[in-house]
């Protein structure tokens, strides 16, 4: 059955200012005037869920979107699929079409210009048949981050995390260095596709860890481990296993519970590749070595601001933010990781994740109210910068060196930070109400 609740308990991926209110009489709306609404709803709602959208936000969103130019529907989303159900006034059955779509990724600009689209299409400043050139318009547009920038992103957040882990200056080159390695091989899988995008979070952390272990074989100081970390930590899927838990918490049980599914698997796949790699080259070696596996971050060192400062520039670029945009990612980012330390040092590290997901909520619903912009081109990075699906990874590979104990508690912490982040962004709502936006 469809969920058609459309006042959901978080604001995470897909808002932007728009009025929806202006009324249509749906009963003056011709039989081909409806079609071809209709299938502006289907290619708003795909590339919508292509910009990243989260299933709350997305099913909302059409509702109003359809409801402004005179139609009604039930939709359903999930990562894979979305399922539309239009009728009209009057009638009892409905018209439905099912689309199944590829993995999405963020795109927080081509977001930003499709809620500009919608704004301009509901305030009578386009006609339909303008919002369809648009949205062909939006999709074949160039990112504002070309590929030497996207690349750059992988490195800067390499090097922030693995200063944050306390890396020594052979740990953060080999960070840096085998991250470009990586974001080789996705250029590689997505130009190639097929199999080869199955596998590539198994390839890419194969290869990664086959080098650090390499590496250490001449450079016994160099920890292959965090290195390994460091070099795939943009691809550790953190953020999906922290909307996937939220998205159940909001009774969107069959999209959060395929989402955190499909994030677990492809950590384990990581995890194999990684694991594979160090045993690998220790097959060449005399005996296996024991390599520490960081097991928390270190915030007390002089240079950690910088380490800081390149983690969130990376995860902004990564995600395409414009640059009229950047210095409120920064700034969300910042309030968030502070309200995080903060809460940290004062009520327990318990209360952090929690303490953190309240502050960038109400970042995010304020600066909506202030500017109109998109909510999550600010909540999508500060959210993702709480990093749940490294400790998740660490954990594992705790859990794999032999310590079972210590490595369970630490992949159970990456499930109790997402279900934080999602109680964070509940009270945040409560306490200020999200702007019911794009």
């Amino acid at each position: 059955m469809s969920n058609t609740h459309v006042e959901p308990c978080y604001s995470v991926v897909f808002e932007a200012g728009i009025d929806l209110f202006k009324v249509y009489d749906k009963n003056t709306v011709t039989d081909d005037d409806f079609e071809r609404n209709c299938r502006f709803i289907i290619e708003l709602g795909k590339a919508a869920h292509g910009y990243g959208s989260s299933t709350a936000r997305l099913e909302s969103f059409l509702i109003r979107v359809a409801e402004a130019i005179g139609i009604s529907g039930v939709y359903t989303s999930t990562p894979s699929r979305i399922e539309f159900a239009f009728s009209r006034a009057g009638q009892v059955w409905q018209q439905t079409h099912v689309v199944q779509l590829p993995r999405c990724d963020f795109n927080m600009a081509k977001l930003s210009y499709t809620g500009e689209l919608v704004d301009d299409l509901t305030a009578d400043k386009i006609t339909l048949d303008d919002a369809f050139e648009k949205l062909d318009e939006i999709a074949a547009k160039q990112n504002p981050w070309g590929q030497l920038s996207y690349g750059l992103s992988y490195l800067s957040v390499a090097i922030g995390i693995a200063g944050l882990m306390q890396a020594n200056l052979w740990e953060i080159l080999a960070s840096g260095v085998l991250s470009l390695v990586v974001y080789a091989i996705v250029v590689a899988a997505e130009r190639t596709g097929g199999r080869f995008s199955e596998a590539l979070p198994f390839v890419s952390a194969y290869l990664a860890s086959v080098c650090a272990t390499g590496t250490n074989l001449f450079v016994p100081e160099l920890n292959p481990i965090i290195v390994t970390i460091s070099a795939i930590i943009i691809l550790i899927p953190g953020f999906q296993v922290s909307i996937g838990i939220i998205e159940i918490i909001d009774n969107r049980v069959e999209a959060g519970t395929t989402r955190l599914v499909n994030g677990l698997v492809y950590l384990v796949k990581q995890f194999t590749g990684a694991w594979l790699g160090i045993i690998t080259i220790q097959m060449l070696g005399s005996s296996p070595a024991e390599f520490a596996v960081p097991t928390k971050f270190v915030m007390d060192h002089a240079v950690v601001g910088l380490f800081i400062a390149l983690l969130f520039v990376g995860v902004a670029v990564a995600y395409q933010t414009l640059i009229r945009d950047l210095i409120w990612v920064l700034l969300s980012c910042t309030l968030t990781f502070t309200g995080g330390i903060v809460s940290s040092a004062f009520l327990g590290v318990e209360f952090s994740a929690l303490t953190a997901a309240i502050v960038a909520g109400l970042f995010a619903n304020t600066w909506v109210r202030m500017t109109g912009r998109p909510t999550s081109i600010v909540l999508v990075p500060s959210i993702t910068v709480m990093v749940s699906g490294s400790i998740g990874f660490r954990g594992v590979v705790v859990a794999a060196a032999g310590h079972s104990d210590q490595g369970m508690v630490m992949f159970i912490q990456m499930f109790a930070i997402a279900a934080s982040v999602g109680a964070g962004l509940l009270v945040s709502n409560t306490i200020m109400r999200p702007k019911m936006t794009l």
